[in-house]
């Protein structure tokens, strides 16, 4: 029987496998590293004593590639989030507090109510957002949106960091629109945010795991390719160093790797250059910790971290393209981080409680105009090779939903 070769288990390649394999295909996952997840990977940290995730993520309920997928796993009711889409915000400096209420159907008729925006903004002000919508390709979020206006700071920079990873004066607005066309620009169902109940791991991983096991599919850890050999238009080898596995005629073959090894991989692929760090912080305190409206996220204006999410008494606070904070010992910043968890939780600034700081120096490409342009489609030149990887051309930013989605895409093609 002919089998579909995945290499990378991150969700791109967990993606691809999970869809594969319910279509009765034989499918073997390949993993360089000796757990599944990629950049959405679960650990126990001992100075902490918890389970936590190397970083935060959260999804929206209009990411409908995602919710297929974990329908698929059956570990769709392994998230939480609040029945109706809020988003609670606080300003570090002055201690305003607000909460962004889209309504329930599409036509945003909750800028009109100011109990449902952000303070000191006009219905005018969110009427920018058609700008992005008409945004050309060399366009940039700054170049479209009021950087001088309340909304900019109180709203729009951290939204479109976290979606983009990347400063918004220099992010592709086209990226960014694409995101909110399928979030925000459907009203309050689809931007419900939604995280993991206890773990990334837990929701995306395991579940995925446990599904290809069932399935018999083989899946080898510490697998790390190192060439790719092609013939005849063709994939035909794949050398892992310790061993070689030579590809049958019927064989297809699923790249899910980082765009850095593609491109060592497949000389000639154009992939995206540069890339931005995300800075997470863990803090274990001694409490459940309870924020405002029972939601487990907090938008934070005026610090150093972004967002502030909570589960239980773990506390873990997120910077976007945080290239200069990176660059930092992890003590400075976490005594930043801590600041800004005490200020938005009312607590004491000492004694600081036991604390990781996680950097991912690399977490996404560069989502900028010119690096979008570089992003490559799914098919390849082999007609055997598919990639997948939410830095490829999904036309949408490098986030879960673009990662499953590529999956789902690369594997339809290979099926």
């Amino acid at each position: 029987m002919a089998v579909v070769h995945v290499v990378g288990a991150g969700l791109a390649g967990l993606a691809a496998a999970v869809w594969l394999v319910e279509r009765g295909r034989e499918v073997a996952l390949y993993e360089a590293a000796n757990q599944a997840g990629g950049r959405c990977r679960s650990y126990f940290d001992r100075s902490l004593g918890r389970l936590i995730d190397n970083g935060n993520h959260l999804l929206l309920s209009g990411n409908r590639s995602a919710l297929v997928y974990l329908d698929a796993i059956g570990a769709r009711n392994t998230l939480l989030g609040p029945a109706e889409a809020s988003f609670p915000f606080l300003d570090l400096a002055t201690g305003q507090r607000w909460t962004v209420r889209p309504n329930r159907g599409r036509l945003p008729v909750w800028i009109a109510c100011a109990s449902r925006r952000v303070p000191d903004t006009s219905m005018r002000d969110y009427l920018g957002v058609w700008r992005l919508a008409r945004a050309g390709s060399q366009q940039t979020v700054g170049d479209c949106l009021d950087r001088s206006s309340r909304l900019w700071s109180a709203f729009w920079d951290p939204l479109a960091r976290a979606v983009l990873n990347t400063p918004p004066e220099t992010a592709s607005a086209r990226l960014l629109w694409a995101a909110l066309k399928e979030s925000f620009a459907q009203g309050g169902a689809g931007c419900r945010p939604l995280i993991a109940r206890e773990s990334l791991a837990a929701s995306l991983v395991d579940p995925a795991l446990r599904l290809l096991e069932r399935h018999g599919a083989r899946i080898a850890f510490g697998q790390r390719l190192r060439a790719l050999e092609r013939a005849g238009g063709r994939a035909s080898r794949l050398d892992f160093g310790s061993r070689s596995i030579d590809l049958g005629p019927d064989d297809q073959l699923i790249l899910a790797l980082p765009p850095a090894q593609t491109g060592e991989l497949l000389p000639g692929t154009a992939v995206p250059s540069g890339s931005h760090a995300i800075v997470n912080g863990h803090f274990r305190l001694d409490r459940p910790v309870e924020l405002v409206g029972g939601s487990a996220l907090l938008g934070l204006v005026g610090g150093t971290a972004q967002w502030l999410f909570a589960r239980r008494e773990l506390v873990s606070l997120t910077v976007s393209a945080a290239d200069g904070l990176a660059d930092q010992p992890a003590e400075a910043i976490a005594r930043c981080l801590w600041a800004d968890t005490a200020r938005a939780l009312d607590l004491p600034l000492a004694p600081q409680p036991p604390g990781r700081i996680v950097k991912e120096k690399r977490a996404t490409f560069a989502q900028t105009p010119e690096s979008a342009r570089l992003r490559p489609g799914a098919r390849t030149a082999c007609r055997n090779l598919f990639l997948a990887g939410d830095w490829t051309a999904t036309g949408l930013p490098a986030t879960i939903e673009g990662a499953i989605r590529s999956g789902h895409v690369a594997a339809a093609l290979a099926n």
